[in-house]
């Protein structure tokens, strides 16, 4: 199976620090510098779903939903913050319970 060219470095990058393999203790930190970020068009898609589903103004509950239902992973506290401002510098109103 051949693997792009970023795939390739990571698993090399993995392979030079861990030359015995990954041990169990290490699988969490290791997992949580790899988790995914909302692309720079994916927190418009999530603002534009909102926009068209009438959910103004936007709350963090229903942005989440969206995150999920485009990642199929639970939202996470960064991308909802991004999410937010880019609803903000729109100038789409956002519900004030909302946390920045």
């Amino acid at each position: 199976m051949a693997l792009s060219g970023l795939l390739a470095k990571i698993v090399e990058w993995l392979r030079a620090g861990y030359p015995q393999g990954v041990p169990d203790s290490d699988y969490v930190p290791l997992l949580a510098l790899l988790s995914r970020r909302l692309t720079h068009e994916e927190v418009q898609q999530v603002a534009s779903a909102l926009v068209e589903q009438g959910a103004l103004p936007a709350d963090k509950a229903d942005a989440g939903v969206v995150i999920t239902k485009l990642t199929d992973d639970m939202p996470r506290d960064a991308d909802l913050a991004r999410v937010r401002a880019h609803l903000e510098s729109s100038g789409w109103p956002i519900v004030d319970s909302w946390p920045e």
